[in-house]
């Protein structure tokens, strides 16, 4: 048994994307209370285990597919033969298993991490074959994260921060399926054979569009402190997008975002500014209501 192996099977990497899951700590300001944070990190990790989950069955699943493909057959753990059929089913059940045992911590939570493997499960065996549809589940995913970090957190679902996930997620999603197009061809998935680079392109155009509009909206209409962080949502987007165009990149849009630089300081950046301005108008606002309270 490979423990290299069985490491790369949970794919650490993709980890990121369930940074998500925190989007509600910090907008809401539960980022000043302690036992929010740890909650919102409890969930990450859960999502963390969930999405490891539905890896591990996607690997399983397309073992015979991933053994024919030039990457794929040296990368992942089954394909390679690093780890066997057994052995990751093993794996996959422990995971199963922990998540089940948080239903008796916090049903709410469990319920939502539910949906999200049963969207994994049916992705991998249906969802993925469906043009348009196999984008949308993808998307899907993201504002399932995001759902999750607010009823962890106890807070009302923000239609603005959900629509928003969507359209960031619908975004990348897309710019995702036009590089598998681009540089493997149809065959190198089969949805791929309904899909063109042209009508990709407007996919992702449409969705980055709606990103930009509905976090303007989000944020002039529920955190007016947040206007500022707005250009470097742009810049961003702009980023990912010279990325994909001039350095042929954006086939896998973890690999991006942990490799380029100017993307990685323009993230911490958004994720200091943001926080500084939210900790600074809400601090303000509790001492002078505590002000108030006191008179």
């Amino acid at each position: 048994m490979s423990l290299s192996g069985l490491f790369f099977l949970l794919r650490p990497k993709q980890w990121i994307k369930n940074g998500f899951v925190l989007a509600p700590l910090l907008f809401s300001g539960s980022f000043m209370e302690i036992t929010k944070v740890m909650d919102a990190l409890t969930v990450m990790f859960l999502f963390c285990v969930a999405s490891s989950a539905g890896y591990i069955v996607n690997d399983i699943h397309d073992k015979d597919y991933d053994r024919k493909h030039v990457d794929k057959a040296k990368k992942r753990p089954i394909a390679s033969g690093l780890v066997s059929i057994t052995q990751a089913v093993i794996l996959l059940f422990f995971l199963y298993a922990v998540l089940v045992a948080y239903y008796f911590i916090d049903s709410s939570v469990a319920l939502v991490l539910a949906v999200y493997v049963t969207l994994n499960l049916t992705y991998t065996y249906r969802l993925k074959h469906m043009p348009v549809v196999d984008i949308f589940s993808i998307a899907f995913g993201f504002v399932l994260r995001v759902y999750g970090g607010t009823v962890a957190l106890d807070l009302p679902p923000s239609h603005w921060m959900f629509v928003t996930t969507l359209c960031l997620a619908l975004f990348l999603a897309a710019i995702k399926r036009r590089q598998e197009l681009l540089f493997n061809g149809r065959e190198g998935r089969k949805v791929l054979e309904h899909y063109t680079i042209k009508l990709v392109d407007r996919f992702a155009e449409m969705a980055a569009t709606g990103t930009l509009v509905f976090y303007s909206l989000f944020v002039m209409t529920i955190r007016p402190e947040l206007v500022i962080t707005i250009p470097l949502v742009l810049f961003g987007l702009f980023r990912y997008w010279f990325i994909v165009e001039s350095l042929q990149r954006g086939e896998s849009p973890t690999d991006v975002v942990l490799t380029d630089i100017q993307l990685i300081i323009t993230i911490l950046l958004w994720v200091a500014v943001s926080t500084w301005a939210l900790w600074s108008n809400i601090g303000i606002n509790h001492v002078y209501n505590n002000f108030l309270s006191n008179s």
